[in-house]
């Protein structure tokens, strides 16, 4: 029988109360927790050597073999395996006409009360002055960089614009938001941007920051991971935050506000997870973290500032929202609604842009034969909501008017991110939606903003 590898005389210990296998492929020791009185978890138990329970076999799992379960636990591991195939939802198209008339009145009911008419609060910045006046630009890069000014001004209307602080860019794809707000603040000192992408990006914007006085660190890691309070800089400078995005897809959106005003940064120092450090492009961030974070002094004082500044992070894909993540889910159950609504609302959300669904098409395929890097610079979300999907406003014909979809689809919109609002604002925070831009810009041109209540100016809300 096989027993634990050895660790190198280098290794750290194991964590109390965690497996004590050590994991040659990670270097460290497996971070399981096992059973009461046994010193494996599970997945080791039998193969480490370790002590066998009443002779009890283990098998591979038959839905994923990287991974083993007691033979006699099988049939109920199989319910809730990871693995295992999840139920599809059931589309919109499927429903019959009452049934689809229903949902429409509890959405219709849901809404009602809500201040459908949002505050425009479209500005500009002087940083973008000059480039949006660079008549290279197609119209592509020009609404981008209109959309970029909008989101900076309304950064400074807030107040946010400022020495002394670390950005987090959410969604940060290639770091053109992070790019403007660092040319908007020159010289100013002790700025730091943590530009957050789960994917491979190009980064062809980075390379202009090498030589500034601001300081980029690039964190590839999604958003449900990311734990701010183990960030070394955040730690040791303890820079209040402002969490920034543009046109942050659907679920990404709920994370990030979770991120900001939930996991920091009192609720990671009760999680024991893989450092998020570990995932910065820096050998010595780790070793810095454990010192930093096993002072007692600096946990001390990390407790004792207001560390969520504020939140500036422009909607988009609300038919991409999970509900095993939306924040707003107090707010729906309070209306009467669940899980099985919301599905339903957030694929209808795309019907907010069906009427200019063959339009947006076409101009798609414009642009791809005109591209040129340096003047048309499409991004990830430009046509997401546009795009054909399952719920496909045609797939119900005769039932709805286009106008009438296109409503109904803004309430969806509009009641998902009230969900959010009301979740912010029960965590202290003064919230609003305002629109900062044209719809002739983008369609999704809806800006949630956030400030905690002691420091709201009197236009942060609407």
């Amino acid at each position: 029988m096989a027993t634990s590898p050895r660790p190198p005389a280098a290794a750290k210990l194991p964590i109390e109360g965690r497996c004590i296998y050590f994991v040659e492929r990670k270097n460290r020791f497996c971070r399981m927790v096992p059973a009461a009185g046994r010193r494996f978890c599970g997945e080791h138990a039998s193969g480490a050597g370790a002590e066998e329970e009443n002779n009890r076999k283990r098998i591979f799992c038959p839905l994923d073999p990287k991974h083993t379960v007691y033979e006699d636990q099988l049939e109920k591991h199989l319910k809730k395996c990871n693995s295992r195939e999840k139920p599809k939802p059931v589309p919109v198209s499927s429903l019959s006409k009452e049934q689809l008339e229903n949902l429409i009145k509890k959405l219709r009911k849901a809404s009602e009360g809500l201040n459908c008419t949002l505050k425009d609060q479209i500005m500009s910045h002087p940083a973008l002055h000059d480039v949006l006046n660079d008549p290279k630009n197609g119209d592509s890069a020009f609404k981008h960089l209109k959309q970029q000014a909008s989101i900076l001004g309304n950064i400074e209307r807030l107040n946010l614009l400022g020495p002394r602080r670390c950005f987090v860019e959410f969604g940060a794809g290639r770091g053109k938001l992070s790019h403007w707000v660092d040319i908007a603040l020159q010289e100013a000192e002790k700025v730091y941007f943590l530009l957050v992408e789960r994917v491979t990006t190009r980064f062809k914007v980075d390379g202009k920051h090498k030589n500034g006085n601001s300081v980029f660190e690039r964190l590839q890691i999604d958003i449900q991971h990311l734990c701010l309070s183990k960030i070394p800089v955040l730690i040791k400078e303890k820079l209040p935050v402002v969490g920034i995005g543009k046109h942050l897809c659907g679920v990404a959106t709920d994370l990030a506000l979770r991120c900001l005003v939930e996991t920091y940064p009192t609720k990671c120092k009760e999680r024991n997870e893989e450092p998020v450090a570990k995932r910065i492009k820096n050998d010595t961030m780790d070793a810095e973290n454990d010192t930093l974070v096993n002072e007692g002094s600096k946990k001390n004082e990390l407790e004792q500032w207001s560390p969520v500044a504020g939140i500036v992070i422009a909607l988009c894909c609300h038919h991409k929202c999970d509900w095993r993540h939306y924040v707003g889910k107090e707010f729906f159950k309070t209306l009467g609604l669940g899980s099985v609504e919301f599905n339903y609302f957030q694929r209808m959300s795309s019907w907010a842009t069906c009427g200019m669904r063959e339009t947006i098409l076409e101009t798609s395929k414009i642009n791809i034969k005109k591209r040129d890097d340096q003047t048309n610079d499409n991004e990830e979300h430009d046509h997401e909501g546009y795009r054909k999907t399952d719920e496909n406003p045609e797939d119900l014909p005769g039932l709805l008017t286009v106008e009438e979809r296109k409503n109904i689809g803004r309430l969806c919109k509009l009641l998902i991110d009230q969900g959010r609002i009301q979740y912010l604002q029960q965590k202290g925070y003064d919230a609003s939606l305002q629109y900062y831009t044209d719809s002739l810009v983008s369609l999704e041109n809806v800006l949630l903003t956030a400030l905690p209540k002691q420091s709201s100016t009197p236009d942060s809300t609407t």
